[in-house]
Protein backbone atom coordinates (compact mmCIF):
# COMPACT_ATOMS: atom_id res chain seq x y z
CA UNK A 1 0.00 0.00 0.00
CA UNK A 2 1.17 3.45 -0.81
CA UNK A 3 2.33 6.17 1.53
CA UNK A 4 0.36 9.50 2.75
CA UNK A 5 0.65 12.20 4.97
CA UNK A 6 -0.82 12.55 8.40
CA UNK A 7 -2.35 15.87 6.87
CA UNK A 8 -3.88 17.13 3.47
CA UNK A 9 -3.10 19.44 0.65
CA UNK A 10 -3.37 22.23 3.21
CA UNK A 11 -1.46 21.14 5.86
CA UNK A 12 -4.39 20.74 8.22
CA UNK A 13 -4.62 18.12 10.29
CA UNK A 14 -7.76 15.47 10.44
CA UNK A 15 -9.94 14.03 13.10
CA UNK A 16 -12.22 10.84 12.40
CA UNK A 17 -15.33 10.73 14.38
CA UNK A 18 -17.36 7.25 14.04
CA UNK A 19 -21.35 7.30 15.39
CA UNK A 20 -24.36 5.43 16.30
CA UNK A 21 -26.25 6.25 13.19
CA UNK A 22 -29.06 3.63 14.76
CA UNK A 23 -28.65 6.44 17.56
CA UNK A 24 -29.15 9.54 15.51
CA UNK A 25 -25.55 9.66 14.67
CA UNK A 26 -24.27 10.95 10.94
CA UNK A 27 -21.63 7.81 10.37
CA UNK A 28 -18.28 9.32 9.88
CA UNK A 29 -17.68 12.73 10.80
CA UNK A 30 -14.39 14.17 9.37
CA UNK A 31 -13.21 17.53 10.79
CA UNK A 32 -10.47 19.62 10.48
CA UNK A 33 -8.06 20.26 13.79
CA UNK A 34 -6.21 23.08 14.14
CA UNK A 35 -2.79 23.15 14.97
CA UNK A 36 -2.62 25.82 17.66
CA UNK A 37 -5.96 25.17 19.28
CA UNK A 38 -6.75 21.93 18.52
CA UNK A 39 -10.27 23.25 17.95
CA UNK A 40 -12.52 20.46 15.26
CA UNK A 41 -14.07 22.41 12.75
CA UNK A 42 -16.50 19.50 10.80
CA UNK A 43 -15.72 19.67 7.21
CA UNK A 44 -17.68 16.45 5.24
CA UNK A 45 -19.41 13.10 6.40
CA UNK A 46 -18.94 9.33 5.21
CA UNK A 47 -21.73 6.96 5.45
CA UNK A 48 -21.27 4.11 7.09
CA UNK A 49 -23.89 2.13 9.36
CA UNK A 50 -23.29 2.14 13.37
CA UNK A 51 -19.45 2.93 12.57
CA UNK A 52 -18.79 2.70 16.39
CA UNK A 53 -14.94 1.85 16.11
CA UNK A 54 -12.36 3.40 13.66
CA UNK A 55 -8.48 2.58 12.79
CA UNK A 56 -6.53 4.15 10.60
CA UNK A 57 -3.63 2.84 8.46
CA UNK A 58 -2.00 6.40 8.47
CA UNK A 59 1.19 5.05 5.97
CA UNK A 60 -1.64 3.95 3.69
CA UNK A 61 -3.88 6.57 3.47
CA UNK A 62 -6.79 4.08 4.41
CA UNK A 63 -9.36 4.42 7.54
CA UNK A 64 -11.95 1.89 8.45
CA UNK A 65 -14.94 1.18 10.66
CA UNK A 66 -16.50 -1.35 11.16
CA UNK A 67 -20.53 -1.88 11.75
CA UNK A 68 -21.81 -2.42 15.06
CA UNK A 69 -24.33 -4.60 14.06
CA UNK A 70 -26.13 -8.30 14.45
CA UNK A 71 -24.28 -8.97 11.03
CA UNK A 72 -21.57 -7.50 11.80
CA UNK A 73 -19.12 -5.73 9.02
CA UNK A 74 -16.32 -3.43 8.09
CA UNK A 75 -15.82 -0.79 5.55
CA UNK A 76 -12.89 0.91 4.14
CA UNK A 77 -12.36 5.02 2.72
CA UNK A 78 -9.23 6.43 1.53
CA UNK A 79 -8.53 9.59 2.69
CA UNK A 80 -9.12 12.70 0.08
CA UNK A 81 -8.40 16.50 0.28
CA UNK A 82 -11.94 16.70 0.78
CA UNK A 83 -12.90 13.81 3.16
CA UNK A 84 -13.25 9.92 2.43
CA UNK A 85 -13.93 8.13 -0.54
CA UNK A 86 -15.67 4.40 -0.02
CA UNK A 87 -12.90 1.43 -1.54
CA UNK A 88 -15.39 -0.59 -2.51
CA UNK A 89 -18.82 -2.29 -0.30
CA UNK A 90 -18.36 -3.46 3.06
CA UNK A 91 -17.06 -6.69 4.18
CA UNK A 92 -18.79 -9.31 6.81
CA UNK A 93 -16.12 -9.54 9.31
CA UNK A 94 -17.96 -13.27 10.25
CA UNK A 95 -19.22 -12.13 13.69
CA UNK A 96 -21.96 -9.68 15.31
CA UNK A 97 -21.46 -6.80 17.13
CA UNK A 98 -18.18 -5.49 16.26
CA UNK A 99 -16.80 -3.42 18.47
CA UNK A 100 -12.90 -3.20 18.13
CA UNK A 101 -10.86 -2.83 14.53
CA UNK A 102 -6.88 -2.91 14.31
CA UNK A 103 -4.60 -3.40 11.15
CA UNK A 104 -0.78 -4.90 10.64
CA UNK A 105 1.12 -7.25 8.83
CA UNK A 106 -1.01 -6.52 6.06
CA UNK A 107 -4.45 -7.92 7.63
CA UNK A 108 -7.33 -6.34 9.35
CA UNK A 109 -8.65 -8.02 12.79
CA UNK A 110 -12.04 -7.11 14.49
CA UNK A 111 -13.16 -7.71 17.96
CA UNK A 112 -16.71 -9.48 17.79
CA UNK A 113 -18.43 -8.24 20.74
CA UNK A 114 -21.67 -9.84 20.56
CA UNK A 115 -20.90 -13.50 19.37
CA UNK A 116 -17.25 -13.88 21.11
CA UNK A 117 -14.70 -13.97 18.75
CA UNK A 118 -11.82 -12.21 16.99
CA UNK A 119 -11.61 -12.11 13.50
CA UNK A 120 -8.77 -11.12 10.56
CA UNK A 121 -9.37 -10.61 6.93
CA UNK A 122 -6.52 -10.12 4.15
CA UNK A 123 -5.92 -6.37 2.98
CA UNK A 124 -5.41 -6.30 -1.21
CA UNK A 125 -2.48 -3.77 -2.17
CA UNK A 126 -4.69 -0.82 -2.27
CA UNK A 127 -6.12 -1.54 1.38
CA UNK A 128 -9.28 -2.94 0.88
CA UNK A 129 -10.94 -6.33 3.47
CA UNK A 130 -11.71 -9.06 1.58
CA UNK A 131 -13.45 -12.43 2.89
CA UNK A 132 -13.79 -14.81 4.40
CA UNK A 133 -13.13 -13.73 7.52
CA UNK A 134 -10.89 -16.21 9.23
CA UNK A 135 -12.58 -16.16 12.97
CA UNK A 136 -11.02 -17.25 16.49
CA UNK A 137 -13.91 -18.35 19.31
CA UNK A 138 -13.28 -17.51 22.68
CA UNK A 139 -14.80 -19.45 25.13
CA UNK A 140 -15.51 -19.10 28.99
CA UNK A 141 -18.01 -16.42 31.03
CA UNK A 142 -17.50 -14.64 34.45
CA UNK A 143 -19.36 -14.05 37.56
CA UNK A 144 -21.60 -11.80 36.51
CA UNK A 145 -24.71 -12.96 34.89
CA UNK A 146 -26.45 -10.15 33.16
CA UNK A 147 -22.87 -9.23 31.22
CA UNK A 148 -20.29 -12.64 31.37
CA UNK A 149 -22.59 -15.35 30.81
CA UNK A 150 -19.97 -16.06 27.63
CA UNK A 151 -17.35 -14.21 25.55
CA UNK A 152 -17.63 -11.18 24.93
CA UNK A 153 -14.53 -9.77 22.88
CA UNK A 154 -14.21 -6.43 23.01
CA UNK A 155 -10.93 -5.27 22.11
CA UNK A 156 -8.28 -6.55 19.29
CA UNK A 157 -4.68 -5.30 19.18
CA UNK A 158 -1.36 -5.79 17.52
CA UNK A 159 1.32 -5.48 20.38
CA UNK A 160 4.14 -2.97 18.94
CA UNK A 161 6.42 -5.48 17.14
CA UNK A 162 3.41 -6.59 15.37
CA UNK A 163 4.60 -10.14 15.98
CA UNK A 164 1.78 -10.44 18.32
CA UNK A 165 -2.40 -9.89 18.67
CA UNK A 166 -3.99 -9.61 21.78
CA UNK A 167 -7.89 -9.45 22.49
CA UNK A 168 -9.42 -8.38 25.80
CA UNK A 169 -12.70 -10.00 26.93
CA UNK A 170 -15.07 -8.89 28.58
CA UNK A 171 -17.12 -11.90 29.50
CA UNK A 172 -14.24 -14.19 30.15
CA UNK A 173 -12.21 -11.78 32.71
CA UNK A 174 -8.74 -12.72 30.50
CA UNK A 175 -6.51 -11.36 27.84
CA UNK A 176 -5.36 -13.54 25.06
CA UNK A 177 -2.34 -13.80 23.03
CA UNK A 178 -2.81 -14.65 20.05
CA UNK A 179 -0.45 -15.16 16.78
CA UNK A 180 -1.22 -14.42 12.53
CA UNK A 181 -0.96 -18.28 11.45
CA UNK A 182 0.81 -17.66 8.11
CA UNK A 183 -0.54 -21.00 6.47
CA UNK A 184 -4.15 -20.29 7.55
CA UNK A 185 -4.20 -16.15 7.66
CA UNK A 186 -6.31 -16.35 10.99
CA UNK A 187 -5.25 -16.20 14.46
CA UNK A 188 -3.97 -18.89 16.73
CA UNK A 189 -4.44 -18.53 20.29
CA UNK A 190 -0.95 -18.51 21.86
CA UNK A 191 -1.68 -17.79 25.60
CA UNK A 192 -4.54 -16.71 27.98
CA UNK A 193 -3.82 -14.32 31.08
CA UNK A 194 -6.36 -14.50 33.41
CA UNK A 195 -7.86 -11.35 35.15
CA UNK A 196 -9.54 -10.93 38.46
CA UNK A 197 -13.20 -12.31 38.29
CA UNK A 198 -15.55 -9.74 37.44
CA UNK A 199 -13.87 -6.91 36.52
CA UNK A 200 -14.81 -7.02 32.83
CA UNK A 201 -11.49 -5.99 31.12
CA UNK A 202 -12.73 -3.88 28.33
CA UNK A 203 -9.35 -2.07 26.29
CA UNK A 204 -5.52 -1.96 27.01
CA UNK A 205 -2.90 0.31 25.76
CA UNK A 206 0.69 -0.92 26.01
CA UNK A 207 3.54 2.16 27.36
CA UNK A 208 5.93 3.47 24.28
CA UNK A 209 8.68 2.94 25.71
CA UNK A 210 8.79 0.20 28.53
CA UNK A 211 7.63 -3.48 28.55
CA UNK A 212 4.24 -2.47 30.18
CA UNK A 213 0.25 -2.96 29.73
CA UNK A 214 -1.99 -1.33 31.27
CA UNK A 215 -5.57 -3.12 31.02
CA UNK A 216 -8.94 -1.22 31.69
CA UNK A 217 -11.98 -2.70 33.76
CA UNK A 218 -15.45 -1.92 32.60
CA UNK A 219 -17.31 -3.44 35.73
CA UNK A 220 -15.04 -2.11 38.07
CA UNK A 221 -12.95 1.28 37.73
CA UNK A 222 -9.71 -0.34 37.98
CA UNK A 223 -6.60 -0.96 36.28
CA UNK A 224 -4.63 -4.15 35.84
CA UNK A 225 -0.94 -3.01 35.24
CA UNK A 226 1.10 -6.48 33.26
CA UNK A 227 4.19 -6.63 32.44
CA UNK A 228 5.03 -7.57 29.07
CA UNK A 229 7.64 -10.35 27.45
CA UNK A 230 7.58 -9.60 23.47
CA UNK A 231 9.84 -12.59 23.63
CA UNK A 232 7.68 -14.78 25.19
CA UNK A 233 4.20 -13.46 24.22
CA UNK A 234 3.72 -13.88 27.92
CA UNK A 235 1.25 -10.62 29.75
CA UNK A 236 1.83 -11.26 33.60
CA UNK A 237 -0.29 -9.45 36.10
CA UNK A 238 1.87 -6.95 38.72
CA UNK A 239 -0.97 -4.68 40.18
CA UNK A 240 -4.19 -3.06 40.20
CA UNK A 241 -5.06 1.47 40.37
CA UNK A 242 -8.38 2.57 40.73
CA UNK A 243 -9.34 4.92 37.56
CA UNK A 244 -12.46 6.52 40.16
CA UNK A 245 -11.66 8.98 43.07
CA UNK A 246 -12.19 7.33 46.91
CA UNK A 247 -16.06 7.26 46.89
CA UNK A 248 -16.88 8.65 43.90
CA UNK A 249 -18.23 5.58 42.22
CA UNK A 250 -20.61 5.07 45.65
CA UNK A 251 -23.60 7.18 44.04
CA UNK A 252 -23.37 6.79 40.77
CA UNK A 253 -21.60 3.39 38.98
CA UNK A 254 -18.89 3.72 37.39
CA UNK A 255 -18.08 1.97 33.94
CA UNK A 256 -14.50 3.08 32.48
CA UNK A 257 -14.47 2.47 28.15
CA UNK A 258 -10.99 3.90 26.78
CA UNK A 259 -7.31 4.33 27.92
CA UNK A 260 -4.44 5.69 26.87
CA UNK A 261 -0.75 6.75 27.21
CA UNK A 262 1.05 9.93 26.65
CA UNK A 263 3.70 9.43 24.14
CA UNK A 264 6.13 10.31 26.18
CA UNK A 265 5.58 7.30 28.57
CA UNK A 266 4.53 10.10 31.56
CA UNK A 267 0.99 9.73 32.08
CA UNK A 268 -1.93 7.47 31.10
CA UNK A 269 -5.51 8.60 30.77
CA UNK A 270 -8.80 6.79 31.36
CA UNK A 271 -12.37 7.76 29.88
CA UNK A 272 -15.41 6.97 32.71
CA UNK A 273 -18.88 6.59 32.24
CA UNK A 274 -21.32 7.17 34.04
CA UNK A 275 -19.55 9.35 36.21
CA UNK A 276 -18.05 11.34 33.38
CA UNK A 277 -15.04 11.49 33.80
CA UNK A 278 -11.31 11.60 32.53
CA UNK A 279 -8.91 9.90 34.97
CA UNK A 280 -5.53 10.87 34.90
CA UNK A 281 -2.61 8.21 35.88
CA UNK A 282 0.99 9.51 36.61
CA UNK A 283 3.91 7.01 36.19
CA UNK A 284 6.46 9.52 37.82
CA UNK A 285 6.97 6.50 40.49
CA UNK A 286 8.24 4.05 37.38
CA UNK A 287 6.07 2.60 34.46
CA UNK A 288 5.25 -0.55 36.32
CA UNK A 289 3.76 1.71 39.44
CA UNK A 290 0.92 4.30 37.94
CA UNK A 291 -0.64 6.80 40.41
CA UNK A 292 -4.23 8.05 40.23
CA UNK A 293 -3.48 12.04 40.87
CA UNK A 294 -6.75 13.07 39.66
CA UNK A 295 -10.04 12.89 37.98
CA UNK A 296 -11.58 15.98 35.82
CA UNK A 297 -15.31 15.85 34.45
CA UNK A 298 -15.38 14.71 30.36
CA UNK A 299 -17.13 18.03 29.44
CA UNK A 300 -20.41 15.96 28.00
CA UNK A 301 -22.03 12.54 29.39
CA UNK A 302 -21.13 8.82 28.55
CA UNK A 303 -17.46 9.55 27.10
CA UNK A 304 -17.00 6.33 25.00
CA UNK A 305 -13.73 6.88 23.67
CA UNK A 306 -10.60 9.35 24.51
CA UNK A 307 -7.68 10.09 22.23
CA UNK A 308 -4.21 11.87 22.29
CA UNK A 309 -3.14 14.00 19.69
CA UNK A 310 0.77 12.75 18.31
CA UNK A 311 2.52 15.04 21.41
CA UNK A 312 0.20 14.31 23.93
CA UNK A 313 -0.44 18.08 25.10
CA UNK A 314 -4.49 17.62 23.69
CA UNK A 315 -6.42 14.92 24.61
CA UNK A 316 -10.43 14.30 22.86
CA UNK A 317 -13.00 12.79 24.42
CA UNK A 318 -16.13 11.31 22.19
CA UNK A 319 -19.43 11.71 24.58
CA UNK A 320 -21.87 9.55 22.93
CA UNK A 321 -25.21 10.57 25.18
CA UNK A 322 -24.15 13.98 25.22
CA UNK A 323 -23.19 14.14 21.47
CA UNK A 324 -20.55 15.66 21.51
CA UNK A 325 -16.06 15.67 21.24
CA UNK A 326 -14.72 17.70 24.30
CA UNK A 327 -10.86 18.64 23.46
CA UNK A 328 -8.66 19.45 26.41
CA UNK A 329 -5.22 20.72 26.35
CA UNK A 330 -2.89 19.03 28.54
CA UNK A 331 -0.81 20.51 31.44
CA UNK A 332 2.63 19.05 30.42
CA UNK A 333 3.81 18.95 34.07
CA UNK A 334 0.74 17.12 35.88
CA UNK A 335 -0.33 15.67 32.99
CA UNK A 336 -4.29 17.15 33.91
CA UNK A 337 -6.15 17.70 31.69
CA UNK A 338 -8.44 21.29 30.85
CA UNK A 339 -11.37 21.46 29.13
CA UNK A 340 -10.83 23.95 25.83
CA UNK A 341 -13.79 23.56 23.42
CA UNK A 342 -16.08 21.46 22.06
CA UNK A 343 -17.99 20.08 18.56
CA UNK A 344 -21.75 18.81 18.35
CA UNK A 345 -21.51 15.14 16.88
CA UNK A 346 -24.62 13.22 17.37
CA UNK A 347 -24.35 9.55 19.36
CA UNK A 348 -20.26 9.95 18.87
CA UNK A 349 -18.63 6.39 19.56
CA UNK A 350 -14.70 6.71 18.69
CA UNK A 351 -12.39 9.60 17.63
CA UNK A 352 -9.51 9.12 15.41
CA UNK A 353 -6.38 11.80 14.87
CA UNK A 354 -4.04 12.01 12.38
Amino acid sequence: MGDADSTDRSGEHRAYIGSFTSGGGRGVTIAAVDPKTGALTPLSVATAEDPSYLALARDAGVLYAVSETERGGVAAFRRTAGGLAPLGAPVSVGGSGPTHVSVAGGRLFTANYTSGSVSSLPLDAEGRPHGPARVLAHRGSGPDAARQAGPHAHQVLPDPTGRWVLSVDLGTDSVRVCAPDPASGGLRQHAETALRAGTGPRHLVFHPEDAFVYVLHELEPQVTVCRWNTALGQLEPVGEVPVASEGASGVVRAYPSAIVASPDGRFVWAAVRGTDALATLSLADGPGRPRLTGTVACGGSWPRDLAADATGSRLYAANEHSGDVTWFDVDPSTGRPHRAGALAVPAATCVVLG
